[in-house]
C-alpha cells in the first residue's frame, strides 16, 4: 500500500476572503432574537399541530370502517401503513430544511400542504358527493401525512435553534417542554376530541383539528420577529457520497494515525460547508480519511478542486459523526417500543381485569391519562427540582449526561415492565382460583394495578426520550441537525414496528397471547420483554462508553 509522502505533500489550507456563511445561525440583533419568547411560538404551534394529528390517527380506524366500509383486517392495516408514512416523511421534510429552505421556510411550506389536507378530509366527511370515496380520503390522508411528518423535526429542530449551543440547559428545558406539550395534546384528544367525534359526527370531528391546526400555523406565522435563523447549507448526501467516492479512488494511500498533517482543510470560501466547526482529527474510520489526503490530480488546471476527488478534514469528520451515532440510534428502537405497549397488550391486560370504579365503567384505554399526568408532572419537577440537586454531585450541565439519562430511563422501562409482569401473574392466580381461567370475562382484580406501570413508562419517558431528541440534536453536524432529529423520530415508527413484530413472533411461537388471556401467559411475554430491554441497556452501555462526543459547532 502506498503512503503520503510529507515532504512533497502538506497539509493545504486555502486562505480566502470571508463571504457570507451558510451554515452558521445569524442574527442581527441577538439578544432581542431567540430564547423562550421564540419558543413560545413554536411550543404553541406544536400543541395545536399535534392535537390535530392526534385527532386523525386516535378514530381513523373506527372512520375507515364505519365511513368507508372496510373490513377489520383492512382498516387496521390502512391505519399502520398511514401511521408509519407520517414518521417516514420526517426524512422529507428534514432535507429540505438542511440543504436548501431552512427550518422555518420548510415548515411554513409544508404546513400549507398540511391544511390543505386537513380541510380536504373535513370535506370528504362532509359532502355527500365525496363521503364515501376512497380515492379523495386517501389522498387527503397522505397530504396530511407529508405535511405533518415533514413538519415535525424541522419544528423541533427550530425550536432548539433559539438557543445557544452553549446553552445546554435552556436547550435540555426546551425539549422537555416539547414532549409535554405532546402528552398534553394527546390527553386533550383522548378526553374531548374523541368525544366530540363520538357525539357530533365526522364533520365536526374532523372540523375542529382542522382549525386547530389553522390556528398553529397563525401561531408559528406570529413569530418571525422573534426566531433566529440558521441558514442552509447544500445537500448534506451528496457530501457524504463525496467522501466515499473519494475515499474509494484512495484507497491504495495511507495515513499515519499519528500524522495527520496532510489531510486537506480549507478556510473561507473553498470549506465545502462553510459555517460547520473545523472539526479535530479522530482516528476512528481511518478508511474515510483518505478522502482528505491530498494529491495532484485532485486540482484542475485553474487549481480548483474536484469534491469528488479530495474533501476537507470537516467534511470527512461529519461523516465519521454520523457513523457513530448509529449505533446508539439502533438501541433507542427498543426503547422506543415500551411507550407503544399502552396501547396494545396494556389495553388488553385491562379488558380482562375489573374496570369498575364505583358506579362508573373506566374504558380499559383510559388508563393511558396516568402516563400523561405523570409526565406532565415530573419533567417540570426533574428540570427544576432534579437537576439542581443532581448538579451540586455532578457539577455536570444540566445534572446527568444525555446517556446517564437515557440509561436511567431505561432502566425505569424494566421496572414497568415488571410491574405489568408481577400484575399479570397475580391476575391469572386469582382466575385460576376463582375457576374462570376457560372463560374470557373480566377477573375480579382492580384494573388500576395498572397505575404503576402507567407511571413508570411516563418517568422513564421524561428520562429517555427526551435525552434521545436532545442528544441526537446536540451531536448532529450543524448542517445535518433537522436530518438526525428525524432520525431519532423515526426510532418512534420503527419501535411501533417492532412491537408488532416481537408480539407476533412469540405468540406464534408460544400461544402465551391467545384470545382468552385467562388462558394465556401475558406474564411471560412482559418477562421476555424485561430481558431484552436489559439486553438493549448493556447494548446501550457498551456503544455509549466508546462514543466519542463532537465539540458544540457554531452558536446561535
Amino acid at each position: 500500500m502506498s503512503s503520503v509522502d510529507e515532504a512533497s505533500i502538506s497539509l493545504l489550507i486555502a486562505e480566502e476572503p470571508p463571504t457570507e456563511v451558510t451554515g452558521a445561525c445569524t442574527s442581527a440583533q441577538k439578544q432581542q432574537t431567540g430564547g423562550w419568547k421564540a419558543a413560545f411560538f413554536i411550543l404553541s404551534t406544536e400543541l395545536c399541530q399535534w392535537i390535530a394529528i392526534c385527532s386523525i390517527t386516535n378514530n381513523l380506524v373506527v372512520y375507515l370502517k364505519t365511513q368507508l366500509l372496510e373490513d377489520n383486517v383492512a382498516a387496521a392495516a390502512h391505519v399502520s401503513t398511514w401511521y408509519g408514512t407520517c414518521f417516514l416523511t420526517t426524512l422529507i421534510g428534514a432535507y429540505m430544511a438542511d440543504s436548501w429552505w431552512g427550518n422555518y421556510s420548510t415548515v411554513k411550506r409544508f404546513f400549507i400542504i398540511y391544511l390543505v389536507g386537513m380541510t380536504s378530509l373535513t370535506l370528504s366527511a362532509s359532502l355527500s358527493i365525496l363521503k364515501h370515496s376512497p380515492l379523495f380520503t386517501y389522498l387527503a390522508l397522505y397530504m396530511i401525512s407529508l405535511g405533518s411528518g415533514s413538519i415535525k423535526p424541522c419544528l423541533t429542530a427550530f425550536g432548539a435553534d433559539q438557543f445557544d449551543n452553549t446553552d445546554t440547559s435552556a436547550k435540555a428545558s426546551f425539549f422537555s417542554w416539547y414532549f409535554v406539550s405532546i402528552k398534553i395534546g394527546t390527553f386533550f384528544v383522548s378526553t374531548v376530541i374523541v368525544w366530540i367525534q363520538d357525539n357530533y359526527g365526522w364533520t365536526v370531528g374532523f372540523g375542529t383539528p382542522t382549525l386547530l391546526a389553522g390556528i398553529a400555523f397563525i401561531s408559528f406565522m406570529a413569530g418571525p420577529g422573534y426566531y433566529r435563523h440558521c441558514k442552509p447549507s447544500g445537500s448534506p448526501f451528496t457530501r457524504l457520497c463525496q467522501v466515499i467516492v473519494a475515499a474509494t479512488r484512495k484507497h491504495y494511500l495511507n495515513v499515519l494515525e499519528e500524522n495527520d498533517s496532510v489531510l486537506y482543510q480549507a478556510k473561507g470560501k473553498s470549506e465545502i460547508v462553510q459555517g460547520n466547526e473545523q472539526s479535530e482529527h479522530t482516528p476512528e474510520f481511518s478508511f474515510l480519511d483518505k478522502a482528505a489526503i491530498v494529491t495532484s490530480s485532485d486540482f484542475s488546471n485553474s487549481g480548483a478542486v474536484n469534491p469528488w476527488r479530495l474533501c476537507t478534514m470537516s467534511q470527512v469528520e461529519e461523516f465519521k459523526s454520523i457513523l457513530r451515532l448509529l449505533p446508539i440510534w439502533a438501541t433507542f428502537i427498543l426503547s422506543s417500543m415500551v411507550p407503544t405497549l399502552e396501547s396494545s397488550v396494556f389495553v388488553e391486560q385491562a379488558m380482562v381485569m375489573d374496570t369498575r370504579f364505583g358506579s362508573l365503567n373506566i374504558p380499559p384505554a383510559s388508563l393511558s391519562s396516568f402516563n400523561v399526568l405523570a409526565i406532565v408532572m415530573f419533567a417540570p419537577i426533574y428540570d427544576k427540582v432534579i437537576v439542581p440537586i443532581v448538579y451540586k454531585f455532578t457539577t455536570k450541565e444540566g445534572g446527568m449526561s444525555h446517556f446517564e439519562r437515557a440509561g436511567v430511563g431505561s432502566l425505569f422501562f424494566v421496572l414497568a415492565l415488571s410491574s405489568a409482569a408481577i400484575v399479570e401473574t397475580e391476575r391469572l392466580q386469582i382466575a385460576r382460583n376463582e375457576g374462570l381461567a376457560h372463560q374470557n370475562v373480566a377477573v375480579p382484580m382492580s384494573v388500576f394495578w395498572q397505575i404503576p406501570q402507567y407511571v413508570l413508562v411516563g418517568v422513564g419517558e421524561v428520562f429517555n426520550q427526551i435525552s434521545m431528541l436532545d442528544f441526537f440534536y446536540d451531536q448532529a453536524p450543524d448542517s445535518m441537525r433537522s436530518i438526525c432529529v428525524a432520525l431519532a423520530l423515526l426510532t418512534i415508527s420503527l419501535g411501533s414496528y417492532a412491537n408488532s413484530f416481537i408480539l407476533t413472533v412469540v405468540n406464534r411461537a408460544t400461544g402465551w397471547i391467545p384470545e382468552n388471556l385467562n388462558e394465556g401467559r401475558l406474564d411471560c411475554f412482559f418477562w421476555l420483554l424485561v430481558g431484552l430491554c436489559l439486553v438493549n441497556l448493556a447494548v446501550f452501555v457498551y456503544c455509549a462508553t466508546r462514543y466519542r462526543y463532537r465539540r458544540s459547532g457554531i452558536q446561535c
